[in-house]
């Protein structure tokens, strides 16, 4: 598993298959931008400022019946001010081809609706967005009114406690989120423009599309995709897609099965492809797998019933409505199976048939039971989210040999095979999804989906350190995703020894930044390993201590011994320090920043292995910070002795895993040169080091590198001054915290030096 002597090996290369599919013009529209990944998102920042995003809605637009009853009250109707009424919330790319009209249904027609006779896939009609995609996820999810339900909460009308506002709950990465909305529809000519139901006067599927472009950010954004997507925001399940070229054999049967367990289903056509006779959609065909059924005459024929989400039907070929198929059968088969196709856009098509004209079957399943067997099965899910960060976590898949290692790891246990008489093998069923996210609402800055996938390997039990370079240089992985591909999700099951493993979601180029959520399904108990928030973990508390980064447990580290100071004869480059610390430094013999700046240049001037220019000011104030004991803001000879052997420790660890003679070091390798240190940081605190320290290059200077050191050498000895007890943890209330920040600042306002203030707490 990796942990042989690994000398004169020649490392493994493992074949990665990658599909990229294409586009169109109508998916982006004409005037999308290509920048990728778009600046300045899925950064650590903006995931932070968007979840402020959220705390902001919530307390702006509480809760739907607090709302409502708040405007009933009033008798006033709501208008929401986070999608507001006007051009921003249709398009991103282009201006509207038409004049807009925003109306309510009480100004469309007479006695609106919210739903008519119960909501059911023939109340669905495509408008003019490209999102037939989302429509054929719609017309599943009306098969299953406990899953209707959920979705479309059914306690709302346009009469009882009507105030103009509605609300949708949709799975979002993990969770059940509100959507609430104002009732204000974009018409022309009094007449919707995008979805609609057939009957005039009903509403409910043009608001839950008003809901679903306002999760997206637009209705724009909602301009091609894949109908496993929304199938999956409206259940929280598991997906699973087949090629259809490449369908297993007992395709049919799981198609059955999965309609009997409540799965949806949908299928495509890609646009390359030459049709047949079969209508499509400008930019893909969907259609909505209803139902697979059996008929007979002399031998079983598989029919596959599907209905177009577009409005139409121009099938031709057999079994369509007037072929000569239809006198094959008996009248009771014909006259049942054309009952079931209730409106004109459904139709009916030979399995074989199903799978010449159309690329994929999407499927989501409620629950990841298995689709084969006959019973379900109890299973357990772990769910991680995590992101990639370029130069520090983006590692790319295993073409990228010098940084895959460093993408996230997730540890995952499984312990009891499955139960299975009839398997022979001894394993444990697992199914891993890999989600990225916002990338649809991000579209308007030029977001795409990533070419995502993952790799897993089996681990040594009890070695839990963040697996290192050498280990995927040697070591196969136990299974993988079988290709890399761009779309929201990359769904696998697998089969597995009981053991130990890790996980590595990645995407297929290295340095490309993106959010996920991995979910880990398996049939029996599984354990992951989870991490713990940013935290600093100090030198004592390694002593006693197990500690953990980036998900995984780290090796105990015994308490360093500190050495007592004598006094030593001064060493030839000593007197040569002191000389020109003493030609700078004046008669006080303190130096401030400046005159550290230029003592820095000379004494670095003298060692010719690191190719530098010297320190810039803002390091060297870090630097007096650090080293500054007596509050004076400067730093004396023996301050200035002291900061130098730092760095010359530094220095060593920076030779070691440069490049270019000592210039730079790359940022993927910053992580090792950290640890080496003996800063053991969570994977959080890697990702900000990247993105604060490395240029445009994914390198790190030394002068950066030492910068970063002094910072973190000085947050180390602040948690040291917190932690009294040497636990590795600081606990600190409302009014302590409140009261150290006000100490902070005081001290620092006085003494003008972090490191004074911390020397006051806590032993050079």
């Amino acid at each position: 598993m990796g942990d042989e002597n690994q000398n004169d090996k020649v490392p493994l290369v493992e074949e990665t298959k990658v599909k990229v599919l294409f586009e169109t013009e109508a998916s982006l529209g004409p005037d999308a931008k290509a920048d990728y990944p778009p600046a300045g998102t899925n950064s650590i920042y903006s995931a932070i400022l968007s979840r402020n995003e959220a705390v902001k809605d919530a307390k702006r637009l509480k809760t739907f019946l607090e709302l409502r009853d708040k405007y009933v009250n009033k008798k006033v109707v709501f208008e929401d001010p986070l999608f507001p009424a006007n051009d921003s919330s249709l398009f991103y790319s282009k201006k509207p081809s038409m004049k807009f009209e925003w109306k309510r249904p009480s100004e469309i027609c007479e006695n609106p609706q919210f739903i008519v006779d119960g909501a059911n896939r023939t109340d669905i009609c495509q408008g003019e967005l490209g999102d037939c995609w989302l429509l054929a996820a719609i017309a599943c999810l009306t098969l299953n009114e406990k899953l209707l339900y959920r979705v479309i909460p059914p306690d709302q009308s346009f009469t009882e406690n009507y105030a103009g506002i509605f609300h949708f709950q949709f799975w979002r990465y993990g969770e059940w989120i509100d959507v609430i909305v104002d009732d204000r529809i974009p018409t022309c000519n009094n007449q919707l423009v995008f979805t609609k139901s057939f009957r005039s006067n009903e509403f409910w599927s043009a608001l839950l599309e008003k809901a679903y472009a306002k999760l997206h950010g637009s209705y724009e954004a909602l301009k091609g995709g894949n109908t496993l997507e929304a199938m999956e925001d409206f259940t929280g399940g598991v997906t699973e897609f087949f090629e259809l070229s490449e369908a297993p054999k007992e395709l049919f049967k799981i198609m059955r099965k999965a309609l009997e367990r409540g799965s949806l289903m949908g299928c495509s056509i890609d646009i390359w492809f030459s049709l047949r006779d079969i209508s499509s959609c400008p930019n893909r065909g969907c259609g909505c797998c209803f139902q697979c059924d059996e008929v007979s005459k002399d031998t079983r024929i598989r029919l596959i019933r599907l209905r177009n989400p577009w409005g139409w039907v121009l099938w031709k070929g057999p079994w369509s409505a007037n072929s000569n198929e239809w006198s094959t059968i008996s009248i009771a088969d014909k006259e049942n199976l054309k009952k079931q196709t209730v409106e004109t856009s459904e139709f009916w098509m030979s399995f074989d048939e199903f799978k010449k004209n159309f690329t994929k079957l999407e499927m989501c399943n409620l629950t990841p039971d298995t689709l084969q067997g006959d019973e379900r099965h109890s299973w357990t899910v772990s769910v991680n989210e995590g992101r990639w960060v370029r130069g520090s976590s983006a590692g790319g898949c295993r073409n990228f040999p010098e940084t895959f290692w460093t993408n996230p790891q997730y540890r995952l246990q499984l312990y009891e095979e499955d139960d299975d008489p009839e398997d022979e093998k001894v394993a444990c069923t697992v199914v891993v999804a890999l989600m990225q996210k916002g990338r649809r609402m991000q579209r308007h800055q030029g977001a795409r989906f990533l070419t995502i996938g993952f790799s897993i390997y089996e681990v040594m039990r009890g070695k839990n350190q963040h697996l290192q370079k050498d280990f995927f240089l040697y070591t196969a992985s136990k299974a993988k995703c079988k290709t890399y591909i761009n779309l929201r999700e990359v769904t696998e099951r697998f089969r597995l020894p009981p053991g130990e493993y890790v996980i590595i979601p990645t995407t297929f180029e290295a340095h490309q930044e993106g959010e996920f959520i991995l979910r880990v399904f398996s049939e029996k108990r599984n354990k992951k390993k989870k991490e713990k928030p940013i935290v600093f973990v100090s030198d004592r508390a390694r002593a006693n201590k197990e500690i953990e980064h980036d998900g995984i447990q780290g090796e105990k580290k015994k308490k360093p011994k500190r050495k007592l100071l004598e006094p030593e004869e001064e060493t030839e480059e000593e007197k040569q320090f002191r000389a020109i610390y003493q030609q700078i430094a004046g008669e006080d013999m303190q130096i401030c920043a400046n005159e550290l700046k230029t003592i820095m240049k000379n004494v670095l001037a003298k060692h010719s292995e690191i190719k530098t220019e010297g320190f810039s000011l803002e390091t060297c104030r870090s630097m007096i910070a650090l080293m500054d004991t007596d509050g004076t803001g400067k730093l004396n000879l023996q301050e200035f002795k002291h900061l130098w052997r730092k760095i010359k420790e530094w220095q060593v660890i920076f030779k070691r895993y440069g490049k270019d003679k000592s210039c730079s070091i790359s940022s993927f390798e910053m992580r090792n040169a950290v640890n080496d240190a003996g800063f053991h940081l969570n994977k959080q605190l890697y990702d900000i080091i990247a993105m604060r320290y490395a240029d445009e290059h994914l390198n790190i200077d030394f002068d950066s590198y030492i910068c970063c050191f002094v910072r973190l050498e000085g947050m180390f000895r602040a948690f040291n001054a917190f932690d009294k007890d040497g636990d590795g943890i600081i606990k600190l209330n409302v009014l302590e915290v409140s009261h150290n920040v006000l100490i902070c600042v005081l001290n620092l306002r006085k003494s003008k030096s972090w490191g004074a203030w911390i020397a006051q707490r806590v032993k050079y």
